[in-house]
């Protein structure tokens, strides 16, 4: 089965589960880390069963990714699932809108497939290696806009950004340093979506500091195969374990990476 063959049936799982979260009770607001586990617990399990069930048919053998590792659990070789069901669970938990379902097939480190459902949106991006990307089955391209000052970006921090200091640190100054030179500055949610509306031309860019492999992984390949540039924030090719990202189109990167790669500076002991 060819890559972009595998885009349906994943659009299937991502699409029955997205049904699965809209059917579930509503959460509320909980006092503690401890029920808000419990509770995210609650609805994820029948959802990993769902897309378990879909997966484990579809690439018999493949093994899931754990959401949060580095890139130390991602094979050098052969293939692996990432998946995230409620991809956005702060927002979701939260009763916010933005979350999604996301789930990438990564081959030899690299991702090869992807799909990522919106189910309040009913949308649905897909990308496979070397057949472009679509939303809801048109195809998508990165903004046209050359200048920055009437680009609106978004940005966000890896999981558990409290320990990593250095991301959290390196996320601030960048904040300061892009704030002045565009139109605005968003934070909308799931990482995942966020690429993948840059990749559409929905947002005209989007950073990010930190390891952030899992997120950054499915939302990579709708971008390339878009054609939006994705590279680290010194404009070096993106790849998984990098410490930086950054997607925008060709008309705004060179300006981007110039404000991005000049208020900071190396990482140390961003782990």
């Amino acid at each position: 089965m060819t890559y972009r063959n595998l885009l349906a049936p994943m659009a299937a799982a991502a699409r029955e589960v997205g049904e699965l979260l809209l059917a579930a009770p509503r959460p509320t607001p909980v006092p503690s880390f401890d029920e808000l586990a419990a509770v995210y617990g609650a609805l994820e399990a029948p959802a990993v069963a769902v897309m378990r069930r879909h997966l484990d048919v579809l690439r018999p053998g493949v093994g899931w990714a754990d959401e949060w590792e580095d890139r130390a659990a991602l094979p050098a070789e052969g293939e692996v699932w990432i998946v995230d069901v409620i991809d956005g669970a702060v927002q979701f938990l939260q009763d916010l809108p933005q979350f999604c379902v996301s789930l990438a097939l990564v081959r030899d480190g690299e991702p090869v497939a992807a799909a990522l459902h919106a189910p309040l949106l009913g949308e649905t991006y897909l990308a496979a290696l070397g057949g472009g990307a679509t939303r809801n089955g048109l195809p998508i391209g990165p903004s046209a806009k050359t200048d920055p000052a009437v680009a609106v970006v978004a940005t966000t921090h890896p999981p558990f950004v409290t320990r990593r200091p250095e991301a959290a640190a390196r996320a601030g100054r960048s904040l300061a340093a892009v704030l002045p030179r565009v139109a605005a500055v968003r934070n909308l949610g799931p990482t995942s979506w966020q690429i993948a509306d840059t990749a559409a031309g929905r947002l005209d860019a989007f950073w990010e500091f930190g390891r952030d492999d899992a997120n950054l992984l499915p939302g990579a390949l709708v971008a390339r195969e878009a054609g939006a540039l994705v590279t680290d924030a010194a404009g070096r090719p993106w790849g998984a374990g990098a410490d930086s990202f950054l997607v925008a189109p060709a008309g705004l990167h060179r300006q981007l990476v110039e404000v991005l790669a000049a208020q900071c500076g190396p990482v140390t002991g961003d782990r």
